[in-house]
């Protein structure tokens, strides 16, 4: 049996390095309605409809996976286990999206969970026969979080058309690995899942490619307003983030703001009552 795959023992007891790695404890995720226990590490799948993000999701945890749906929403949530290098791996398949500015449902489950839950790595499925339009969705997700491993698939079809993509070279600009797969044929499994531990436990250092501002106006307004998110929502993991999408004119965002629930997304839960 390979490493990658899971067994029923492979997601049981948590290991010693549970206890102290940075999801452990994750007040978010227990408020997203994500149960880690036994997990080292959480990694969300990310992707553009049709990028083959399914086949990824399946050739990582195998028969180990179910799902449910998203805490408060009617969007379905697959989410499985695999083991590697001995650590153990949650991993939740996010809902195709085309982009992260939250015009529907999906997009705003995709987007709050990269941004409120913090996943230890996001995977962002690339099709390589359609890398231009893919690489918007890729570049959303950089701007929210450095720990990004972009899995380029269907690299079978890029072949077949004629299409060669330098991995390497889309590694250097992105800042973050880059990984060639046929997910279908199991090419590239191993080195996508090498490249997430790495992320995972920062033996591989990201320095994402983070597109400037043009305009010098905006850019002083997100440098005033970002401050002052940071005042009001104290451990807000992307205020700048947010201060960019508040300048957009982004009405949930806005609304999540105005109404408190910005500070909620990343308030830890209530402590029990005691009887």
């Amino acid at each position: 049996m390979s490493e990658h795959l899971i067994t029923p023992e492979a997601v049981g007891a948590p290991t010693a390095h549970c206890a102290s790695c940075p999801i452990y404890n994750s007040a978010q995720l227990v408020k997203l309605g994500i149960d880690i226990t036994g997990y080292d590490y959480v990694v969300a799948l990310a992707g553009n409809p049709n990028t083959g993000k399914s086949t990824v999701f399946n050739a990582l945890t195998g028969l180990r996976q179910h799902t449910g749906n998203w805490s408060g929403k009617t969007v379905s949530r697959a989410e499985g286990g695999f083991r590697f290098r001995e650590r153990r791996y949650k991993l939740l398949d996010l809902p195709g999206t085309y982009s992260l500015l939250s015009t529907s449902t999906d997009e705003e489950v995709a987007r709050d969970f990269i941004l409120f839950g913090r996943p230890d790595v996001t995977v962002v499925v690339v099709d390589a026969t359609r890398l231009e339009r893919n690489l918007n969705l890729a570049l959303q997700v950089l701007a929210i979080t450095e720990r990004v491993v972009v899995a380029l698939n269907l690299v079978d079809e890029a072949r077949r058309h004629g299409i060669e993509v330098d991995a390497r070279s889309l590694t250097r600009d992105l800042g973050v690995p880059v990984v060639p797969m046929a997910a279908r044929r199991g090419e590239g499994v191993p080195e996508l899942l090498a490249a997430v531990a790495d992320v995972a436990s920062g033996a591989y250092p990201t320095r994402p490619r983070r597109l400037p501002l043009r305009d010098p106006e905006i850019e002083r307004a997100v440098a005033a307003l970002t401050p002052q998110i940071e005042a009001a929502f104290p451990g807000l993991p992307n205020a700048r983030w947010v201060a960019l999408r508040l300048l957009d004119g982004d009405e949930s965002i806005a609304r999540a703001v105005a109404d408190g629930t910005l500070g909620a997304a990343v308030a830890p839960p209530p402590l029990p009552v005691a009887a």
